[in-house]
């Protein structure tokens, strides 16, 4: 049999051993996450290992020690997270509208994932995320959405774009800061839907008082497709 023969033998098996290893590592990540789900942010490597049915070594030889492990265990609720919040960064009906259902889609995500989004670092209880480059990923990639619709709009009026990343990194840090210090306090007597009453408040308060210093005809209900380009 020729080398040109046994080549395509030889790359078949290591493409089916890198599936192989592909899918063990979601294995395992999806087992931490439904670890955490259940028994909170203290997750070991037993736990996940006890889950899947297999030793711990085998757990670990797929990542590089247990901060590689964690921070792919962030990726991955994070992808989770994205996908949830997609429609809502697809904004429609009036701006009022657009934003309660993008805050309220995060909140309901928060609401129903307690443990995964204190296991993100965002609490501050919980600190081993400092700096986390898949918290920052996220971050990054919800910003560049709303950066994106923020120019449109501003394009769209023939108006000055610059500004429109920083308002979008602002409503991010806005809408942090808000959920994680409510999220963090385990006194708090606030329900989930006045926290999506308020931010959404703030942020229509933020959209209106930028539209008035450009002179723009946007207020809350204003429909959001005369505000983007066809």
């Amino acid at each position: 049999m020729s080398r040109a023969t046994e080549r395509p033998l030889t790359d078949g098996r290591t493409i089916r051993w890198e599936e192989h290893k592909a899918q063990r590592r979601l294995d395992v990540l999806d087992a931490a996450i439904e670890v955490i789900e259940r028994h909170g942010v203290d997750v070991t490597v037993k736990q996940i290992a006890d889950r899947l049915g297999l030793p711990r070594p085998v757990v670990y030889r797929h990542f590089d020690g247990r901060a590689d492990l964690d921070e792919q265990i962030r990726a991955r609720i994070l992808e989770m997270l994205l996908a949830e919040l997609e429609p809502a960064l697809r904004p429609a009906g009036t701006v009022a509208e657009a934003v309660r259902h993008a805050v309220a889609s995060y909140l309901g995500w928060v609401e129903r994932h307690p443990r995964l989004h204190h296991f993100l670092g965002t609490g501050r209880h919980h600190k081993r995320a400092t700096g986390s480059p898949a918290v920052s990923d996220a971050r990054d990639a919800i910003a560049a959405r709303l950066a994106a619709l923020f120019t449109a709009a501003l394009d769209h009026f023939g108006k000055d774009a610059s500004f429109a990343r920083p308002m979008a990194y602002g409503v991010i840090g806005l809408v942090d800061g808000v959920v994680n210090a409510w999220r963090g306090d385990p006194d708090t007597l606030v329900a989930p839907a006045d926290v999506v009453g308020r931010l959404t408040d703030s942020i229509l308060a933020l959209i209106e008082s930028n539209a008035r210093a450009l002179d723009l005809p946007v207020h809350a209900g204003t429909p959001v497709h005369e505000l983007l380009p066809d």
